[in-house]
C-alpha cells in the first residue's frame, strides 16, 4: 500500500502539514521520499485549494494507507455526477463542517473514490478529470483510455 506522499503544491505551500516535517526542516525520511506521481508519470500536481480537496486536505490527490476510498481521482464536478454520488449514498453536495467538508457544486474540483468514478463511467455519467493531478494509484482501478476520454487537460 502506498504510503502518504506529497505532491509539488503540497510541498511548496503547506509543508507544515507533513508529519516528517520539523523546525523549518524536512528530516532524512521526508526528502528521501519520492513525490507522487500522477496517471502520466508525472510529478502528481494540486487538484484545488478552494475548496480544499484531498484525503489529507493538502490539495492533492495523494493516498496512503488509512485511505480505503482511494480518494485519487481529480474530477470537476457536474450535476449530474453529483445526482449519481448522492444517489449511491455519498453526498458530495451537503456540507459537513466537523470533517473539514464544505459540500461541493457544479465545477468545484474534487478528489473522487477511484471506484466510484469508474460506477459514474460504466453507468455514463462520471465527470470530466485533470489527469495531472490524479495520482498513479487511480490505474489499479480504471484504465487510462477511460481517464483519457473525459480528460480536462489531454
Amino acid at each position: 500500500m502506498p504510503r502518504r506522499g506529497r505532491c509539488a503544491a503540497t510541498v511548496r505551500s503547506h509543508p507544515p502539514r507533513d508529519p516528517d516535517y520539523h523546525v523549518g526542516m524536512a528530516s532524512d525520511a521526508a526528502r528521501d521520499r519520492v513525490a507522487d506521481r500522477n496517471v502520466l508519470g508525472g510529478a502528481l500536481e494540486a487538484c484545488s485549494m478552494a475548496p480544499r480537496t484531498g484525503f489529507f486536505r493538502d490539495g492533492c490527490c495523494n493516498t496512503g494507507p488509512d485511505d480505503h476510498g482511494l480518494h485519487v481521482v481529480c474530477a470537476r464536478m457536474t450535476r449530474d455526477f453529483l445526482r449519481f454520488a448522492r444517489e449511491q449514498g455519498n453526498d458530495l453536495v451537503t456540507p459537513a463542517p466537523r470533517y473539514g467538508f464544505p459540500g461541493l457544486s457544479p465545477g468545484d474540483r474534487w478528489c473522487v473514490c477511484a471506484a466510484t468514478w469508474r460506477q459514474a463511467y460504466e453507468a455514463g455519467v462520471a465527470p470530466p478529470v485533470v489527469l495531472a493531478a490524479t495520482h498513479e494509484e487511480t490505474l489499479a482501478v480504471i484504465p487510462l483510455s477511460a481517464l483519457k476520454e473525459l480528460a480536462i487537460d489531454a
